[in-house]
């Protein structure tokens, strides 16, 4: 999937967001911290780790919707460090198992909030791939359900989210 329009469309939105709440200064930590933080919310909304529940992973929709809540925060990291010239999703890792899928997730999340570099960030979107391959979303549906969170961010703003 081409990632130009995505990277546009996150910056723009960054631009609104910091600029209507006095936003300044080295966002890069919070913006980390938040990527992990959605990672666990979708983590927690598919269930693959909870064993000891019979309960099932939560609607299809609702995984979505987390999942493009961390395409919005790795966007937006990629563009503090000028690395939103990405323009093609690297290839998934090929990983099968959802949980162990999310633990190398997390560890390349730290791992770029350390050592910000292009090879760091597409391992990030690698295990971001994996995740929508074994979850069965289609890029198209990420790009559709992006736009979508998008608009709702924008209208979250205006109504002083």
């Amino acid at each position: 999937m081409n990632l130009e329009k995505l990277f546009s469309m996150q910056e723009e939105l960054d631009r609104y967001i910091q600029t209507n709440n006095s936003a300044e200064g080295d966002l890069f930590e919070k913006k980390g911290l938040a990527l992990i933080v959605e990672l666990a919310e979708l983590a927690n909304e598919t269930r693959t780790f909870k064993f000891w529940s019979a309960k099932g992973p939560s609607e299809r929709e609702v995984i979505l919707e987390e999942y493009v809540d961390s395409i919005h925060f790795l966007l937006s990291l990629g563009i503090e460090k000028d690395l939103n010239m990405l323009k093609e999703w690297p290839d998934p890792l090929l990983e099968e198992d959802l949980t162990t899928v999310f633990l190398k997730t997390n560890q390349s999340i730290l791992e770029f909030l350390e050592k910000h570099s292009m090879s760091t960030y597409q391992r990030v979107w690698s295990c971001y791939g994996n995740i929508a391959d074994i979850l069965g979303f289609s890029y198209e549906e990420v790009l559709d359900a992006y736009i979508a969170k998008n608009q709702k961010n924008y209208d979250r703003q205006k109504d002083g989210y």
